[in-house]
C-alpha cells in the first residue's frame, strides 16, 4: 500500500468527488481510501485546488482521479511522481500532474520541509 498528499481537486469540489471515490472504490472493491486534510493551494495557471490525500493502490488511485475529472468535468492534480535521482536533500520534493479528464495540462513541482511542513508549489508549467 501507497499514500500520498500531493493529489488535489477544483476548489470546490472536494467533498463531492472525496465522497464519490470512496463510494466507487467500496462498490469496486478497491483498496482506496481518500480523505480531505483541510489544505489549498492556489496556483498561477491552474487555479485553486483542494489538496487530498490517500491510501492505497498508485494505479488504482491514478484511474480514479481522471474518472472524477471526466465525471465533474473538473481539474484535477494526479501527484506521486518522486524525482529519479537519490540524493539526499534537505527538503522533500514531489512532482504532479494537472490533468482535465485524461488530457494532462500542466505539471507542477512541490517541495516541503523533511519535518512535516505541508507542501507548497516550487514550480508549475503549462502544457
Amino acid at each position: 500500500m501507497r499514500d500520498s498528499e500531493t493529489f488535489g481537486v477544483e476548489k470546490g469540489h472536494g467533498e463531492e468527488v472525496i465522497t464519490w471515490l470512496n463510494e466507487q472504490s467500496k462498490k469496486l472493491g478497491m483498496k482506496l481510501e481518500a480523505r480531505l486534510y483541510g489544505y489549498a493551494i492556489s496556483t498561477k495557471n491552474f487555479g485553486d485546488f483542494e489538496m487530498f490525500s490517500w491510501i492505497g493502490d498508485v494505479q488504482m488511485a491514478r484511474k480514479m482521479i481522471i474518472k472524477a475529472s471526466k465525471r465533474f468535468k473538473i481539474k484535477v492534480i494526479e501527484g506521486g511522481y518522486k524525482p529519479k535521482e537519490k540524493v539526499f536533500r534537505m527538503k522533500k520534493f514531489d512532482f504532479a500532474k494537472v490533468k482535465r479528464g485524461e488530457k494532462t495540462i500542466g505539471q507542477i513541482e512541490f517541495v516541503s520541509s523533511r519535518f512535516g511542513s505541508q507542501w507548497e508549489i516550487q514550480d508549475e508549467e503549462r502544457h
